[in-house]
């Protein structure tokens, strides 16, 4: 199976899942995103795979959503072509055996900063860059930005990432608890290299049991949040106007 917009390697039992659109900084659209879904799936299916790293081609692990394909957009959301399929990508995260980990390589921002929330674990690089940069662009977040986020990092230093949308680097995000680790970038594919290796050791059918608990528990909470947050939508009256702003 081959990708246009994915790299997908085996490699010693680690799936290494990179999106490949570094002069887009891996920014998102559907079919991006339903590559993504598609690989997990593959690696998850594969028996020589024990652990899942997601990560991005450059200088991003991904910028968000491809804002230049939502001219004339208005309202603030972002619709559901890319609603949906980027919340069934989140799911099948949350709900593959394997472990999913972000390998967090630069801009982290927005749709790409929900992407690594979804993961059950974040290595970044020093250097990194981390945002919720939604209201920057008059956008509200529909795919999960005001559960996970607060749920990492907790309430108040999600409002102020969301509400300044000012950016955290990899050391800050290991610091206030939204990274698990930052090393510099030199080191990074090996920091997490020896973190999915530390994983592998385990018995891999009992650490799929623990996901299933983690992910359960954590969802008894956010179920409620996640179905407020999608089925709400108040109206942003400048979204057009900033998403010009941004092309210029």
């Amino acid at each position: 199976m081959s990708f246009k917009n994915l790299l997908f390697e085996v490699e010693e039992g680690i799936a290494w899942i990179t999106i490949n659109r570094p002069a887009a900084l891996n920014s998102l659209n559907p079919e991006v995103l339903g590559e993504i879904k598609t690989a997990i799936i593959k690696a998850d299916q594969s028996g020589e795979v024990s652990v899942i790293v997601l990560t991005g081609a450059g200088r991003a692990f991904c910028a968000g959503v491809d804002l230049k394909s939502l001219q004339g957009l208005e309202g603030g959301d972002v619709g559901d072509v890319l609603n949906n399929i980027a919340r069934d990508t989140q799911d099948q995260i949350a709900e593959v055996g394997k472990v999913v980990i972000a390998m967090v390589n630069g801009f982290c921002l927005t749709g790409g900063l929900e992407l690594a929330l979804a993961c059950d674990l974040i290595v970044a690089a020093d250097e990194a860059k981390f945002g919720d940069t939604h209201v920057k662009w008059g956008l509200r977040c529909t795919w999960g930005m005001s559960q996970r986020l607060p749920q990492r990092v907790g309430e108040l230093k999600a409002r102020e990432m969301t509400y300044t949308a000012e950016m955290v680097n990899g050391s800050e995000a290991e610091k206030i608890g939204l990274a698990n680790k930052s090393v510099p970038a030199t080191k990074l594919k090996a920091a997490v290299k020896d973190m999915a290796d530390k994983i592998k050791r385990n018995s891999l059918d009992a650490i799929a049991a623990h996901k299933v608990l983690y992910t359960q528990s954590k969802g008894d909470d956010m179920a409620k949040g996640l179905e407020r947050e999608r089925s709400t939508m108040p109206e942003i009256s400048d979204t057009g106007e900033r998403l010009t702003g941004f092309v210029k």
